[in-house]
């Protein structure tokens, strides 16, 4: 393998470029510390002092790449409609995914016990950014952190299978119909007001019970705490 600029930057980051040029044309099987090292110029210690072993390589290419990717978005602004503005991150991430299958799987294709890479973290800090925002504006059906998880796993799940098709029997539809069953299943069209009841109340006052003065810390834990309950129950 050829890399144009394996001989600039520092060891870190030629071992990086390396790295996502190996995975991206060959997968994971692509990367070893003996290929990594021909194409960066350096001897395997090096590698290993930096990342600590090749899973540590990967989660490291993959945090950098995802990077990369949000900073690609940062322009995006939101619009007056969440519910849209979450449409467009599931279009984006699906996008994301397809562009990057390798990369893609390297940060969601293996759950861990004990935490994600770093990257994947990021993108779900991302996703309950989006969530918040419907909850504030009343629309949220279930509690933020449940929305949360079902976005990502219907997302996940969703990416995993497309990148498993054939190029040519991939069909998008798929992507369109699953987020649109998991926002049914989250989110209504109108606020909450327009039809209470007591769940989407709950999550609507929790997500902006930090705006209101009136309460003392403990009585806005306490309150948190009811809350919590109330929109966990359904």
């Amino acid at each position: 393998m050829e890399v144009s600029d394996a001989a600039e930057g520092s060891p870190r980051e030629r071992i990086l470029a390396v790295t996502a040029e190996l995975l991206a044309e060959g997968g994971r099987e692509a990367v070893s510390t003996r290929a990594v090292g021909s194409a960066a110029g350096v001897q395997a210690p090096t590698i290993y002092r930096l990342f600590g072993d090749k899973q540590g390589l990967l989660d490291a290419v993959a945090e950098a790449g995802f990077a990369a990717y949000l900073e690609s978005k940062a322009g995006l602004e939101p619009s007056d409609d969440p519910v849209q503005d979450l449409r467009v991150g599931w279009d984006l991430h699906i996008g994301f995914a397809l562009a990057n299958p390798a990369l893609y799987l390297v940060m969601y294709g293996e759950p861990r016990v004990g935490g994600e890479p770093a990257a994947a973290v990021a993108g779900m800090e991302v996703l309950a950014g989006h969530i918040h925002r419907i909850a504030e504006a009343g629309r949220l059906r279930v509690g933020e952190e449940l929305a949360v998880q079902l976005v990502h796993a219907g997302g996940r799940g969703t990416a995993a299978s497309l990148i498993g098709m054939a190029a040519g029997r991939r069909d998008l539809g798929l992507s369109a119909l699953a987020r649109e069953a998991v926002i049914a299943a989250i989110a209504s069209e109108v606020p909450a007001v327009a039809s209470p009841g007591p769940v989407s109340a709950a999550v609507a006052l929790r997500a902006v019970l930090t705006e209101t003065a009136a309460l003392t810390e403990l009585e806005r834990g306490l309150l948190r705490e009811w809350l919590d309950r109330i929109s966990g129950g359904r």
